[in-house]
């Protein structure tokens, strides 16, 4: 499984993005999804989750300026980010909790995307 992260981009600060990321492959199923970014010099750090029902938490620096969501039927889970600052920019890779499911059994872990860059002018 495989998953995919696009919509990143420059943006000047007030601005809007979309991130989305698709989940590719065979026979699995996914559980949590989510967005974490990594600032330079900084630590990865959770940005928005969703559970397999759409129960939504996030960080409280983002609270009220982005949303996050995902299309089961897709595989995907999208964030909009809106009221973008200067402090936002950050590579920005989602994370999907997945079952594999193989003939020999099932494989139950975490999966990262690539990272798409986000970088907000001010």
């Amino acid at each position: 499984v495989q998953l995919q992260a696009s919509g990143g981009g420059l943006v000047q600060a007030g601005g809007s993005l979309r991130l989305s990321c698709v989940a590719s492959g065979s026979s699995f199923s996914i559980h949590d999804m989510g967005w974490y970014r990594q600032a330079p010099g900084r630590q990865r750090e959770l940005v928005a989750g969703i559970s397999s029902d759409g129960s939504a938490n996030y960080a409280d620096s983002v609270k009220g300026r982005f949303t996050i969501s995902r299309d089961n039927a897709k595989n995907t889970v999208y964030l909009q980010m809106n009221s973008l600052k200067p402090e936002d920019t950050a590579v920005y890779y989602c994370n999907a909790d997945i079952t594999i499911y193989q003939a020999v059994g099932t494989i139950r872990s975490d999966h990262w995307g690539q990272g798409t860059l986000v970088t907000v002018s001010s």
